[in-house]
């Protein structure tokens, strides 16, 4: 049985009903990934994504209201998760 340090976190977010992910938020986003030390990926409309590459982020096609899955492994990986599920809030 993995110990809780060895569960990568995840979390499901929203895009605000307004904001799609376009380079204007997809790359406040890739710069906040890029801030931790995690590996952060991106799930959206059954793609994944480096959360730290814009072209990536941006391949996923995530439209206003998409439903994004957030999920990190390695170092600060959860404090990732949670930091990115509340910036995505806030675009």
């Amino acid at each position: 049985m993995p110990s809780s340090s060895d569960v990568a976190p995840a979390r499901v977010v929203r895009l605000p009903a307004e904001v799609p992910l376009h380079a204007r938020p997809a790359g406040v986003f890739v710069r906040a990934a890029a801030a931790f030390a995690a590996d952060v990926v991106v799930s959206a409309n059954g793609k994944r994504a480096n959360a730290k590459s814009i072209l990536e982020v941006l391949a996923l096609g995530a439209t206003a209201d998409s439903e994004l899955t957030i999920s990190a492994s390695g170092d600060d990986a959860a404090e990732a998760v949670d930091a990115l599920a509340r910036l995505v809030a806030e675009l």
